[in-house]
């Protein structure tokens, strides 16, 4: 099970550009919570305790306790998606969905590799990512961090797909079986260099007629 991290949040009366603006002055970043059973709740988070929060993160999937003020029972979520101003690198805005303890809810979880490829230590190979982050649906409880491959008998030309990956208690995978994940492929340079090797013969083959004429 991921780790639980807890964060205060605020609810908010006015909505807007004007409104979220505003609190943006005072440090604060506009969110909202969804829920599969109740309606849209617009909040406020402290802008330098979220920070403090995706710090701790580190990217991993995790869970999060929102606590309110009034002291009510924290709501459990996670953070479905971050909007971050390309200029000025703040926070703009914040989406949270909420989920249920007994019921299964769908999220991406990133994939770590583990090991060292085959390929790449023995054949100069390269791995290539082809889906840093998967789509599973389950139980709050039972939700990884991450989705952990191991690479370490990949060779040149081989790929993991979702299919091949090993099942993990609790853990639906959505993706399409047949949809790659990593993949160990020869350096660029020397695809370019066979394609050219290739390629020659069959210029000077084409060539030989014109010189004989």
């Amino acid at each position: 099970m991921s780790q639980k991290f807890k964060l205060n949040v605020a609810a908010r009366a006015q909505t807007g550009r004007s409104a979220s603006r505003r609190l943006r002055k005072a440090q604060r970043v506009p969110a909202v919570l969804y829920g599969k059973h109740t309606k849209p709740e617009s909040l406020s988070i402290d802008a330098p305790e979220f920070v403090r929060l995706l710090k701790a993160v580190g990217g991993r999937a995790v869970l999060v306790d929102l606590q309110r003020g009034d002291q009510s029972a924290p709501v459990i979520s996670f953070l479905q998606e971050v909007q971050r101003d390309p200029i000025t690198d703040k926070y703009l805005h914040i989406d949270l969905q909420e989920v249920k303890a007994d019921e299964k809810f769908e999220i991406r979880v990133p994939v770590l590799l583990s090991g060292e490829s085959f390929g790449v230590k023995n054949q100069s190979g390269v791995l290539e990512m082809a889906t840093p982050a998967l789509r599973i649906r389950v139980l709050p409880k039972d939700l990884p961090e991450a989705i952990v491959v191991d690479v370490t008998e990949l060779k040149v030309g081989e790929t993991i797909k979702v299919g091949s990956l090993k099942a993990i208690p609790g853990v639906d995978f959505l993706d399409s079986k047949g949809q790659p994940v990593v993949a160990c492929v020869e350096p660029v340079a020397e695809v370019v260099q066979a394609a050219a090797a290739t390629a020659a013969p069959a210029e000077g083959a084409a060539a030989a007629p014109a010189e004989g004429a």
